[in-house]
């Protein structure tokens, strides 16, 4: 009498379906943004109306040049306040952080995961050919993440 085997047919070695999730799938696209020339004034207004912490600031290319934060918003506030001196002229220009660090909107979303761990930031602008078209956070990552779960890592 011969060996039998009880082997099956194999089936097709799947990939995990977290590797094709990519940061463009979940980054904000429509952005409140801001210009160099506003004022500090008028980005307060708009972060307390539209409650979110900071935005991307652009050119007229929507290029980005900066980002401004809640954080930079309260250092130029503390800083009128002690030295007694009008915010209505202050421009956001000269409080908005120069140096962005951006990310690729085809990088995995877990990946973009780590970047957030490593770097702090609560947001990462997504450039395409030098030009402003989205924005990934921290809670758009755990949106990801909540949409995968009950697939492998």
């Amino acid at each position: 009498m011969g060996i039998k085997s009880f082997t099956g047919k194999r089936a097709k070695v799947q990939r995990n379906v977290s590797e094709n999730i990519k940061v463009s799938d979940y980054m904000t696209r429509n952005l409140i943004t801001f210009k160099p020339e506003q004022s500090i004034m008028e980005v307060m207004e708009v972060l307390v109306k539209k409650g979110i912490s900071g935005g991307p600031v652009v050119n007229d290319n929507n290029e980005l040049v900066g980002i401004i934060s809640e954080g930079d918003c309260l250092k130029e506030l503390s800083d009128a306040r002690y030295h007694n001196h009008p915010m209505e002229d202050v421009k956001v220009e000269l409080h908005m952080i120069k140096n962005v660090d951006t990310i690729d909107g085809e990088m995995n979303v877990l990946d973009a995961a780590n970047k957030f761990l490593e770097s702090k930031h609560r947001r990462f602008p997504i450039l395409e050919n030098g030009k402003l078209v989205g924005q990934i956070s921290q809670s758009d990552v755990l949106r990801a993440a909540m949409e995968l779960k009950g697939h492998t890592w």
